[in-house]
Parts: C-alpha cells; structure tokens; sequence
C-alpha cells in the first residue's frame, strides 16, 4: 500500500490543486497539520477518493468547523494532536511537532513517525523507525513537497509538487 504525508498546506489551495492529481491511486493521506481554514480539508477531501487521516497542526483554528466539513465529507478521520495509525500492519504516529516525533521515533514502538511544522523535508532513520516530515504543500519557505510512504518496502520517498 502506498500513503501520501502531506503537512503544511496553509490556505494555498493553487499548491493543493496542483497535489490532488498525484495522489490518485493511492489508498490514504496522512495530514501532519496546518490547513488553517476549514475550506482547505473540504477541498481535499472532496479532490481525494481514499481515507484521509488528520492531526491537527498549531493553525488549525476552527476545530468545531473543521468536524463537522470531516464529518460531511465522510473520509476523514481527525485524531486532535496526535494520531495512531495502522497500515499493512505497519504502525504510525502522527504529529505536527518535529520534536515530539523524534522522540516517538526513538522509543521505538512505531515503523513511521510523521510530523510537520518545521516545512522542512526530513526522510531518516532513527533506530528502526523511519521518521519522516513531508515540507510543505504551501510552498513559501523552500519547495513545496510531500512524501509517498511505501507499506510493503517500509521506505518513503519525497516528491516535489
């Protein structure tokens, strides 16, 4: 199974537009946080055909508005400030925070660690646990990237938009 981690998007829904058509095909997106507005998950949930699983970020403001586009929308899943994920047995842990990552990371109970935040694209290794931070899909601080995470391979690769 392959998942897209996507973090960072902060209202540009032109960046968001440009994404949804790589993500075809692909089964579930890990959010690490920062919509910013409830419009920003609508449009992605409506531009994305499989499972949308979500941590929020520090500019998720509106969470009552952005529950209920989750709930109308029927494939989102919101998990508050942290996310615990299966797939293909793989275990997940979702963050917006690089440093509470590294450290879920480092304890060891997790294949995938994803988090966000820093807009800065991370792909490594710590101990058994890949620790990834897809960038940003906002595209103001560097390029704007995401990643593809590889159930079966347990490896990810990042993808510029």
């Amino acid at each position: 199974m392959k998942i897209a981690i996507i973090s960072d998007i902060h209202d540009n829904i032109w960046k968001l537009e440009e994404l949804l058509p790589r993500l075809e095909g692909l089964e579930a997106i890990v959010f690490c946080g920062d919509f910013c507005a409830p419009f920003t998950l609508k449009m992605l949930a409506e531009g994305f055909k499989g499972v949308i699983h979500v941590a929020f970020g520090n500019n998720d403001g509106d969470k009552l508005l952005l529950s209920r586009v989750a709930a109308e929308a029927g494939n989102v899943s919101l998990y508050g400030e942290f996310a615990e994920i299966e797939f293909d047995g793989r275990k997940v842990a979702v963050t917006h925070y690089p440093p509470i990552a590294r450290s879920l990371a480092a304890s060891g109970r997790y294949d995938l660690v994803c988090c966000g935040h820093s807009h800065e694209h991370i792909v490594e290794e710590v101990g058994n646990t890949l620790l990834v931070n897809p960038g940003e899909v906002m595209g103001r601080f560097g390029r704007p990237t995401y990643a593809i995470f590889d159930t079966e391979a347990r490896k990810a690769s990042l993808q510029e938009i």
